[in-house]
Formats: structure tokens, C-alpha cells, sequence
């Protein structure tokens, strides 16, 4: 089974759905969700702050010579990048339990590629983007999932526009220019403010076709978990950039 085949289904099909159907097992497979989304933002959070204050633990991923990334580091610092493409498939055609062990590691390798959040931002202004981000975020997911709009298109403009960013982003690197930088943080929040409301819509579809039950509803679970961890992250990154306040 391929989960594309449920993401890219329209929402006004199943926009007229009875009331009855949006019952107790819905709100349970959306908890679900979240209670996944919330669990791996938490395992993130944590070893990126072991990576951050342990010196054993810091060395592996930078040289304190060179103050450089060690190769560890930059295998650390790309192996989540690989996951998410495989993520996929490993959801619907290996184990529930392997699919599980993916999403924690996944969090995990997050969390020690992200450490370097805690060495340059002080914990004053994390804590202050955080819970900007997560104000910020669940307006979002209550729009997503209480609006009867279709976010079907927003959500393919989002897409775009996200491809457009990761480019810029690239070109960057080299041109070093810093009005791009700002322009490409805010254009980066606009970007994930769009996916996180089409992304909670997208999930509560999912569980109207594939009913949110037993192995299948924990599958389609994670993955939606993965997809709002993801938007959760990037927003947070992106108005770090912004609001972040001086580095240290």
C-alpha cells in the first residue's frame, strides 16, 4: 500500500461526509497523531540538549580543533534528510514495529543534528520561540482541522513554494547575501504557517478513508505525526532566525 494514494485524493470528497462519521474514532486517531508528533518533538529536544552540553557527546559531531563538523557529524547532520524519503516505505511495507523504530531514531538524529541550536541561541530565547511556535502552530491545527475549506490547492502552492526555498536556500550558501537570508526566513515561516493548517486537513482525511483503526490507523498515525513534526521544526527554525535575538 502507498500512502500517496490517500494524500493526494481531493477534500470535497469527502467534505460531505454524515456528522456521525466524525465520531469518538477520529478524535482518538487525532490524538494519536499529535500524541506521536509531540513524543518525537520531545526525544529531539532532549538529545539535542545532551549533544549540546555533554563535551564526549559535542566532540562526535564537531572537532574542537577545528571547530569544524566531524564526519560523523555531516553523516548525523544528513541521515535524517535520507530517512524522510524513505519513510514512505518503510511505513507501508515493513513491520508496524520498524516503522515505529524509524520515526524514534528519526527524532533522535534530529535532535543531535539540531544541538547546534543550544550552542547558539540562548535557552532565554529558545524557550521564548518555542512557545511562539506552539501558539502559533496549534491556531493552525484547529483551523486545519475545523475548516471546511478545501486546502487541497494551498497545499500544492505550499509544495511549490517549498521547492522554490530549499533552491534559494542552496544558492545562498554561496552568495552569502543577507537580504536574501531574511527574506527567505520569512518567505520560510509563510511557507510552513500554510503546510502545518493543509497538513492536520490532509491527516484527518486519511483517517476517513482508511477509518483510523487497528495496524493500518497507527501507520497512517505516524506518518501524519512525521509530516506536522516536520512543519513544527521548520517554522520553529524559521522564526529562530527571526526572532532569535542575538547569537551567542
Amino acid at each position: 500500500m502507498n500512502i500517496n494514494e490517500y494524500q493526494h485524493k481531493p477534500a470535497v470528497e469527502v467534505m460531505h461526509k454524515s456528522d456521525s462519521y466524525v465520531d469518538q474514532g477520529l478524535r482518538q486517531y487525532m490524538i494519536k497523531v499529535f500524541n506521536y508528533m509531540g513524543a518525537g518533538l520531545l526525544v529531539t529536544a532532549l538529545t539535542a540538549y545532551l549533544f549540546a552540553t555533554s563535551p564526549l557527546l559535542r566532540s562526535l559531531l564537531y572537532n574542537p580543533v577545528t571547530h569544524g563538523m566531524t564526519l560523523f557529524g555531516w553523516l548525523v547532520m544528513f541521515a535524517p534528510l535520507i530517512m524522510i524519503f524513505a519513510f514512505n516505505y518503510v511505513a507501508f511495507n515493513k513491520s508496524l514495529g520498524t516503522t515505529q523504530l524509524m520515526f524514534w531514531l528519526f527524532s533522535a538524529l534530529m535532535g543531535a543534528s539540531l544541538s547546534w541550536v543550544c550552542l547558539a541561541y540562548t535557552g532565554e530565547n529558545i524557550t521564548r520561540v518555542f512557545l511562539i511556535t506552539a501558539a502559533t502552530f496549534g491556531a493552525l491545527s484547529i483551523y486545519g482541522y475545523t475548516t471546511n475549506r478545501d486546502l487541497t490547492k494551498l497545499g500544492s502552492f505550499m509544495f511549490m513554494g517549498l521547492i522554490g526555498l530549499i533552491l534559494a536556500s542552496i544558492v545562498n550558501l554561496f552568495m552569502h547575501s543577507s537580504a536574501l537570508y531574511w527574506a527567505l526566513s520569512y518567505i520560510g515561516v509563510a511557507i510552513f504557517v500554510g503546510l502545518t493548517a493543509y497538513d492536520v486537513q490532509r491527516i484527518k482525511q486519511m483517517y476517513y478513508y482508511g477509518d483510523g483503526s487497528g495496524d493500518l490507523g497507527v501507520r497512517f498515525a505516524i506518518s501524519g505525526a512525521l509530516s506536522l513534526y516536520l512543519d513544527f521544526i521548520n517554522l520553529f527554525l524559521y522564526l529562530l532566525r527571526i526572532m532569535g535575538g542575538d547569537r551567542r
